[in-house]
């Protein structure tokens, strides 16, 4: 067995592919794992309750589902080392339950697959090559871990989790004790745009709907969630004011950065637009809603 402790289950459910079931898990610590015995009952290759006793007890005996002596040529050493690493958990129920790190599953499918292609696989088990071959066709539109977070609900906490680590990269605990200056040229970019004076003292009084455009266009475009975090750590007092800017909490090796980042951004749009409608629609188009963010980093984090 993989584990030297059991680990729990905290979430549980089942992959449907075309009617073939496998009952899968997300464990504490993250991992996600699809149960051996399912396996072998998906597929048609379910085995005796003595052999399941054995590999319980963690005996050196081959899977189930790959027993057959006419697949030998087509498991690899690597695969053959996953396999003897299988997980000992404990079910949601609190039953004892053995399995499997999920990426394995598509590679024990492409066993019987490629047996299959070479002719290797007998009548009586053309069944199971066939079921095998059906899962296998169902991981490659849709990744078995995303099969699993959707199946057991663990997405929600995923994205929560996804979140937090990119806010932890760009929000600070505190305020700095130094404010990074907003270029005045964005500003004044804005108020061409929208065919309104500059004046000296624009500088420091600026319209109300300028800092709304700031939340909008800067902060709620720079990372998923980053406006939310700013706002409940740099609230509003009694008055309606904040005590800090809000680039006070941004962290030097990352928020500081992409702040100065989106500066250089809006300001280029700016200048290359005639109107307040067109610059807002380059700014949408170059700077993607915080929810198409969060999708990029989901998807680069597999």
């Amino acid at each position: 067995m993989k584990k030297d402790s059991i680990l729990k289950a905290t979430h549980q459910g089942e992959i449907n592919i075309n009617g073939l079931i496998i009952s899968c898990a997300v464990l504490e610590d993250g991992t996600r794992v699809v149960s051996e015995r399912s396996i072998a009952d998906a597929i048609g290759a379910s085995g005796s309750g003595a052999y399941w006793k054995k590999r319980r007890q963690g005996e050196s005996v081959k899977p189930r589902y790959l027993y057959a002596n006419f697949l030998d040529k087509y498991i690899s050493k690597e695969l053959s080392l996953k396999l003897s690493e299988s997980v000992k958990y404990k079910a949601v129920n609190g039953s004892e339950a053995i399995g499997l790190e999920a990426e394995i599953l598509p590679e024990i499918c492409d066993v019987w697959v490629k047996a299959n292609q070479k002719g290797a696989i007998p009548k009586s088990s053309i069944n199971t090559a066939e079921k095998a071959y059906i899962l296998l066709k169902g991981f490659a539109t849709v990744g078995i871990i995303a099969l699993i977070d959707e199946a057991t609900g663990y997405q929600d906490i995923r994205v929560k989790n996804a979140l937090q680590q990119i806010l932890d990269k760009f929000v600070l605990e505190e305020a700095k004790r130094y404010e990074v200056t907003y270029p005045l040229e964005l500003y004044k970019q804005w108020f061409r745009l929208n065919n309104w004076e500059w004046k000296p003292e624009n500088a420091q009084k600026r319209p109300g709907v300028i800092g709304k455009w700031t939340n909008k266009y800067i902060y709620d475009r720079m990372a998923p969630g980053l406006l939310k975090e700013l706002e409940r750590k740099n609230p509003k007092n009694e008055r309606g004011y904040r005590e800090h800017k809000h680039f006070s909490f941004l962290t030097d090796e990352i928020g500081e950065p992409k702040l100065r980042e989106f500066f250089g951004g809006l300001i280029a749009l700016a200048r290359a637009s005639t109107s307040w409608n067109k610059y807002i629609s380059l700014v949408e188009r170059a700077y993607p809603s915080n929810g198409d963010q969060l999708k990029l980093f989901l998807d680069n984090e597999d």
